[in-house]
């Protein structure tokens, strides 16, 4: 069994990966953990890369690399034994089906609000969008 979980690093998504986990160590199941980054600073943090002299994609790299760590170490303590990891730059939604389409997970566990709540307003939320078009169970944690 494989269950495949999202997150940005928001509260909602860290809600999502500690259930994913739980539901890992209760069913013996492999853990996909999987962020999508823009491929892009805010400009605020570019303007602070570049201050610093740090090259942006590093920066973008360190961002993500924090984002997976932390969803690793909250998901272990969770329960979940066999953990992978998986970065994409992109339509988040598009790139977590991609992911979907790909390893074929028997769930998709994802948080119901992250990072983008006006974007979710206007343009309909990420879960929402992988819960209409996910080929798979998907788990929409609150």
């Amino acid at each position: 069994m494989l269950i495949v979980a999202a997150t940005d690093g928001s509260e909602g998504a860290t809600r999502a990966v500690e259930m994913a986990g739980r539901l890992s160590k209760a069913c013996g199941a492999k853990l996909t953990v999987v962020t999508v980054g823009s491929g892009r600073l805010s400009a605020d943090e570019a303007s602070a890369a570049r201050r610093l002299g740090v090259p942006e994609g590093d920066l973008l790299e360190h961002f993500t690399r924090e984002i997976l760590d932390k969803a690793t170490e909250r998901a272990r303590a969770a329960g979940a034994s066999q953990i992978e990891i998986c970065d994409c730059v992109g339509n988040v939604a598009e790139r977590i089906l991609d992911v979907v389409r790909s390893d074929k997970p028997d769930l998709l566990v994802v948080g119901r609000r992250g990072r983008g709540r006006v974007a979710g307003l206007v343009l309909g939320s990420v879960s929402q969008k992988l819960a209409a078009s996910a080929p798979c169970a998907v788990l929409v944690v609150p």
